[in-house]
C-alpha cells in the first residue's frame, strides 16, 4: 500500500512533495483502521476529495490537546490507487503476494485504505477515527480495525521488547521515504500491513531459554546474542504460530 499518494500529483509537476508522517515517534496509543472502496464513481470521488480534507480534520482534532502527539498516515492499496488515480502509479506499488512456506502461511487480506492513527492518549485516536468515518463512511466498508496499547515495560505479548532494531534518527527517512529512485513520488512511502497469530498457551509453556533462543535475545535485558545460530528458530516451538 501506498502511504502518501495525496503528494504525488504535485510532485509529478514539480511541486515540492510534503511526506506524510510515517516517522513520528512512538506512541502509547494507536489505531489501525483498514476499509475497502464501496462500487460507485460518487464513492470515488467522495474518497478523493477526502486526500484534501484529512489535513484539515487533523489538525482540528489536533488542537484539542497539542502535546498529544496525534498523527494519521493515510495509506492506498493498488487496486485502489487504480480505481481513484490512474496513472501514473508508484513503481513498487503491488498487492501483498500471498506466502507459504515450511507450514507457514502470509495471507493477503482485503484492503483499499489504511489509517494509522497513533497518539499519546486512546481517546485522541478515538476522536479521529470517529471523525474519518463520519466523513466517508458511506463511501467505504470497514474490513478490519485494531487498537494498539502500550504494553508492560514497552513489551510485546510475548514478553519481550518489540521494535529494538527499527533505526532512528535521518536512517528512519533513509528507510522509509521513496527517493529519487521514483523521483515523481519522492517523500512518499511503502507499508505492509501484517497481523501475527500468536498460540500464547503454547508459548508460555516454553521455558525462558527457549523462548530467547527463538527470538535470538535475552528476555530481561533485551540484549541481542552475539552468535545467534538461525537453524535454532525452527527447532525449539513445534507450534505453528511461534514459529
Amino acid at each position: 500500500m501506498e502511504s502518501d499518494p495525496m503528494t504525488a500529483p504535485k510532485a509529478a509537476r514539480g511541486s515540492r512533495a510534503v511526506s506524510q508522517p510515517v516517522a513520528a515517534p512512538l506512541t502509547r496509543a494507536a489505531i489501525f483502521l483498514i476499509v475497502t472502496v464501496n462500487p460507485g464513481s460518487d464513492n470515488r470521488a467522495i474518497l478523493r476529495s477526502f486526500c484534501g480534507d484529512l489535513c484539515a480534520l487533523l489538525r482540528a482534532v489536533e488542537f484539542r490537546d497539542l502535546e498529544g502527539g496525534l498523527s494519521c498516515v493515510m495509506g492506498f492499496g493498488s487496486n485502489a490507487w487504480d480505481r481513484l488515480f490512474g496513472p501514473p502509479r508508484p513503481a513498487e506499488l503491488h498487492s501483498f503476494r500471498e506466502i507459504r512456506a515450511d507450514g507457514r502461511h502470509a495471507v493477503s487480506t482485503p484492503g483499499d485504505l489504511l489509517f494509522h492513527i497513533r497518539a499519546k492518549r486512546m481517546d485522541l485516536c478515538f476522536e479521529l477515527a470517529t471523525q474519518i468515518m463520519s466523513r466517508i463512511g458511506d463511501a467505504v466498508s470497514p474490513v478490519d480495525e485494531v487498537h494498539g496499547f502500550r504494553y508492560f515495560d514497552d513489551r510485546d505479548l510475548l514478553g519481550f521488547v518489540d521494535g529494538t532494531e527499527n533505526p532512528r534518527g535521518e536512517a528512519v527517512i533513509d528507510a522509509t521515504l521513496i527517493g529519487e529512485e521514483d523521483a515523481a513520488f519522492a517523500g512518499g512511502s511503502y507499508v505492509i500491513v501484517q497481523k501475527y497469530l500468536h498460540d500464547l498457551d503454547g508459548w508460555n509453556a516454553l521455558s525462558t531459554e527457549a523462548q530467547e533462543r527463538i527470538i535470538g535475545r535475552t528476555k530481561l535485558s533485551d540484549i541481542e546474542f552475539g552468535r545467534f545460530n538461525q537453524a535454532d528458530v525452527g527447532t525449539q516451538c513445534t507450534h505453528d504460530d511461534c514459529r
